[in-house]
């Protein structure tokens, strides 16, 4: 049997699509092979199980993002800065690929030890990051944090509004998907000042004392 790459294509959209609406568990082979118009057979003859599907599939979603976020952290940027780009960058990747944050929750759940390979293996240094927050503590620019809170911080102001978005659309934005996408845009910039706000250090208040 020869390797058809319109057919192997054909078999990954319909794994993406079945994966955003079932989620992994409920995700059944048989119905991915009928949404690409194939038997089972010739399915498993691309991809042996669901697990290696949804493997390739996430490996292709970090392909997509990690390597701009991790070039971020590469640069030679002041703190507040690299804050301010990463906060966009990050948002920016998730509206351009809006499948992405269904599948690290459904990771997260399913294989987490696996997640965490795909981003180390992305190049994410976060050790470096760690020394990045650290010196800019120490130089005095951002309050005594630890870095650990502050990384934790960012990532979830950037991620929850996507990952919650059933919720924050019908709860906050009373159904309306307008404001939701209105509400991520005006947050490419509103995350990266709250959290600046928050950390960077009052030099009026200090040299007053």
């Amino acid at each position: 049997m020869n390797y058809n790459k319109d057919t192997s294509n054909k078999i990954l959209t319909s794994a993406i699509t079945e994966f955003e609406e079932k989620g992994y568990s409920g995700a059944r082979m048989q119905s991915i092979a009928n949404r690409a118009g194939i038997n089972k057979a010739l399915l498993h003859y691309y991809y042996k199980s669901k697990d290696a599907l949804f493997q390739i599939i996430m490996k292709r979603a970090f392909n997509t993002f990690m390597p701009e976020v991790v070039r971020v952290f590469q640069e030679d940027l002041d703190i507040f800065t690299t804050i301010e780009i990463f906060t966009a960058t990050y948002i920016d990747s998730f509206i351009n690929n809006p499948r992405i944050p269904g599948f690290i929750t459904q990771e997260i759940n399913h294989n987490p030890e696996r997640l965490l390979d795909l981003i180390r293996s992305s190049g994410l240094d976060a050790d470096f990051v760690r020394q990045k927050i650290s010196q800019a503590v120490k130089e005095g620019h951002i309050i005594a944090i630890e870095p650990e809170q502050l990384m934790v911080n960012i990532i979830s102001l950037c991620l929850f509004p996507f990952v919650a978005k059933p919720i924050v659309t019908g709860l906050i934005l009373e159904g309306d998907d307008n404001a939701f996408d209105r509400l991520i845009e005006a947050r490419r910039k509103e995350v990266a000042q709250f959290i600046i706000n928050a950390i960077k250090r009052d030099e009026t208040s200090e040299n007053s004392k």
